[in-house]
This record gives structure tokens, sequence and C-alpha cells, in this order.
């Protein structure tokens, strides 16, 4: 007599399928390293195309432009993906990501260094062909008690309301997050457009000598850091409103948390050396 042994359907976990051998992420092969190099190298060779008249260095520096901003979208949606419904961006591979993010905040440091050190090397030992005084001879600088000053405390109060909603992520207050990242991205606006006012109604250009130049250049190079700054918020209070970020899983909004904090304390630099110790 034959004995039937009935089949059983037995459901095994994904954990034991696929175990889980370390806390790292090892990233899938991608395409955007190599297209965002690309696209660097076409807008490098389009820009100094079009800066000398060359035919077609502006299509150039469009499509090299185009490429690069394409492969930012493309590849922190992988980014988003992988941490937010995926799960790769554990507490391990977090911990190394804000050290990452520690790292990039220093190289921009650097750069802002070079400025200060460029404004401060002429305005110390301002030499003959600019007068020997600081600010040089002609030069009618911005009072820094007007829309430097308002400035200051714009961004002295996007940083409260970032911070603030820091806190409302890790306590858990989805509403109150998003309303912090709102008031700072409507603060951070109001900031660039008064920033454009000012270059619009500044008595002098980039063009006019050494004050002009290192003016233009670190605080323009600010602005480009708070515009960025202010995509990166944005960004933030979707993914929030979305739900992507929790109380212990929320990097995302950290390293942007990490870059405005920077962005505030460059331009309290920039507003005691340049506008206030500069022009007096």
């Amino acid at each position: 007599m034959k004995h039937i042994v009935p089949f059983i359907s037995v459901q095994i976990p994904l954990e034991q399928k696929h175990p889980v051998l370390h806390p790292y992420h090892l990233v899938d092969p991608s395409p955007w390293p190599l297209m965002g190099s690309l696209g660097a190298l076409a807008s490098t060779m389009g820009g100094v195309m079009y800066m000398h008249s060359f035919t077609g260095g502006g299509t150039l520096l469009s499509l090299g432009l185009s490429i690069v901003l394409y492969t930012m979208f493309v590849w922190w949606r992988d980014v988003v993906r992988e941490s937010t419904y995926e799960g790769h961006h554990t507490s391990v591979v977090q911990y190394g990501l804000r050290y990452g993010m520690i790292l990039f905040i220093v190289s921009e440091v650097m750069f802002f260094l070079a400025f200060f050190w460029a404004f401060f090397h002429s305005s110390l030992a301002p030499t003959v062909e600019i007068g020997a005084i600081w600010p040089p001879k002609g030069i009618d600088v911005l009072d820094p008690w007007a829309i430097p000053f308002l400035n200051t405390l714009i961004l002295l109060s996007s940083g409260a309301a970032v911070t603030w909603a820091h806190h409302a992520i890790i306590a858990g207050l989805k509403q109150q997050a998003v309303y912090g990242l709102c008031a700072t991205i409507l603060l951070a606006i109001i900031f660039t457009g008064l920033q454009g006012l000012e270059y619009v109604e500044a008595p002098f250009t980039i063009s006019d000598g050494i004050y002009g130049s290192t003016f233009f250049l670190a605080t323009g190079f600010h602005g480009f850091h708070v515009f960025i700054g202010t995509i990166f918020l944005t960004v933030c209070c979707i993914r929030q409103w979305m739900g992507h970020f929790s109380p212990r899983h929320h990097f995302g909004f950290e390293a942007a948390a990490f870059y405005w904090h920077f962005v505030d304390i460059v331009w309290l630099f920039l507003f005691v050396s340049i506008y206030w110790w500069g022009g007096t």
C-alpha cells in the first residue's frame, strides 16, 4: 500500500533566501557617473568656446548643462529609491554618508577661504595702483546696515526655521516639519531677491578693479550656494510631505540642514569682513 505524503507549501522569509551578510551598501552598476563626466566636459569646452566667440560654443554649453542637470535628477532619484524604498541606507551607511557630507562642506570652505584670502590680501596692503587706500579711490561702497543687515536677519531666521523642521522630524511631527521647511524656503527666496536688487543698484560692477571683482565673486558664489540650498530644501520638503523621512531615517534632510547652516555661517563672515569692515 502506497503512502501519499501531502505537499505543504512553506513561505520562506526573504531574509532567509538572501541573508544580509553585512550592513554596507554595494551599489549597482550605473551609467550616471560616465554621463555626468561627459556633461561636465561638454560644459567646460562649450563655455570656453562661447567666451572666445567660437561657432557652436553656446550650443555645446547648453547641451553640456542639460546633460549635467538630467544626470543630477536621475542619479539622485536612484539614491532616493535606494534609501527610501529598498532600505539600503542602514545606520552604518548613513554614518559614512554623514562623513562624506562633512568632507564636502570642508571642500566648500576651501573655496571661500581662497576668496577671503584675495580680499584680505588686497585690503590689508592696498597697492599704489588703487591709491594705497581701501576701499579704492572712486569706489562708493554699499551701506552694510541696509540690505546686507536685513539679509543677515533673514538668513539667520531661515537657519532657525530649518532647525525647527529638524526637531519636528525627530519628534515625528510631520506637519510641523513641512511648515518649518516651507518657512525656510520662503526666507531663502526673499534673501535671493534682495541680493539681486542689491546687485542691480550697486554703484560699482565686477569690472571696477580689485574691489568689484572680490566683492561680486565672494557674494555671488555665496548666492549660488543659496540657490542650490533652496533647491535642496525644496526637494526635502516634498519628500517630507510624501512621508519619506522618519525620526531614525532622515539623512537626506540632515545633509540639506548641514549645507544650509554652512551657508548661514559663510554669510556672517561675508557681512562682517566685506560689507562692514571692508567698507569702512
